[in-house]
């Protein structure tokens, strides 16, 4: 008797700790899609780590992150997001509006939230911005509305510039919309617009060769993750063509540009960290607005502006955010 009650007592305490893991919570997963290649986003996947961190979620403690990167081949999004549903995740950090939109594709239970630059609700990712009613919300940072402001520094740095070129990625959604505002913008200030594309390295570089044999005065770069990850390559071409240019973010400055003036990046993604977190603690994307970004960067690089033969105003150099010696 006394050994079949210590065999069962036995039995039990090595059940006891297989039941008790059993029932620990699984560590939740959210997935990152994003269209480009692991290392362009670097130092904005450091800060949306600190901000779910700073919640209470530590990648690697008791979070798991399933990255998801297109490395530039925009078609590529719908199956990586589909990857991430069949994992599944908890949550989905779509960057950027294809990334998002491949992910509204594939699931319409899983919340995301994304970083957009185009108005969630024209392009259907959310119902209002205020009520965003479905899984979707996340942060809008302006593109194609700063169209006319980007413009317009680029004529206080050059003048004479009466023919600028604008450089989109045929395969982005916002690639029509970009042309229409930037032309529109353009027309009333007497600037002619000579649109050139790429979606790939090799079509930067035919890019800018077109952009010679036209005699372009000065370039904007539209938001795109594949220029965003070519920063570097836009710079020194740029520089090398001698085209003045524009970018949306204060990373092309920091890599050669000439200037930027877009919403900052920084920003946004501790937005998105913020919300991916209220999330994991059992928010509803519907219940969560979408965020318009209000911190705008105003970037000019001195060195690349004395490359260009530029001086830069000092009115310009008084309302930059950051001028880079």
């Amino acid at each position: 008797m006394r050994r079949r009650e210590f065999i069962g007592g036995m039995a039990s305490c090595t059940a006891w700790p297989l039941a008790a893991r059993a029932q620990q919570p699984t560590m939740p997963a959210v997935g990152y899609l994003i269209p480009t290649w692991p290392g362009a986003n670097a130092h904005l996947v450091t800060i949306l780590r600190q901000t779910v961190a700073e919640a209470g979620y530590v990648e690697g403690r008791n979070l798991t992150i399933e990255y998801r990167f297109a490395e530039g081949q925009y078609h590529r999004l719908s199956g990586l997001a589909a990857e991430l549903v069949q994992r599944p995740v908890a949550v989905i950090m779509a960057i950027t509006t294809p990334a998002a939109l491949a992910a509204k594709d594939v699931t319409a239970t899983i919340p995301i939230v994304f970083i957009a630059p185009d108005d969630p609700v024209r392009v259907g990712l959310v119902a209002s911005l205020a009520r965003p009613g479905g899984n979707a919300t996340g942060v809008h940072y302006f593109n194609t509305e700063l169209g006319a402001k980007q413009l317009g520094l680029l004529r206080e740095l050059v003048p004479r510039a009466a023919h600028v070129g604008l450089l989109v990625n045929p395969d982005n959604v916002n690639a029509d919309t970009t042309t229409r505002e930037m032309t529109a913008a353009a027309s009333t200030i007497g600037v002619e617009i000579d649109v050139v594309q790429a979606n790939n390295s090799q079509e930067i570089e035919a890019a800018f060769a077109t952009l010679v044999h036209n005699q372009a005065d000065a370039l904007v770069v539209s938001a795109d993750s594949l220029f965003f990850s070519r920063r570097l390559q836009l710079a020194t071409l740029a520089t090398r063509h001698a085209i003045p240019a524009i970018y949306n973010a204060r990373e092309y400055p920091e890599a050669g540009g000439l200037m930027s003036y877009g919403t900052s990046l920084t920003e946004a993604n501790r937005q998105l960290g913020t919300y991916t977190a209220r999330i994991l603690k059992g928010e509803k994307p519907t219940n969560l607005p979408v965020v318009q970004s209000t911190k705008f960067d105003f970037v000019i690089n001195l060195p690349t502006a004395r490359a260009l033969g530029l001086i830069v105003p000092p009115t310009m150099l008084a309302t930059a955010d950051q001028v880079i010696e």
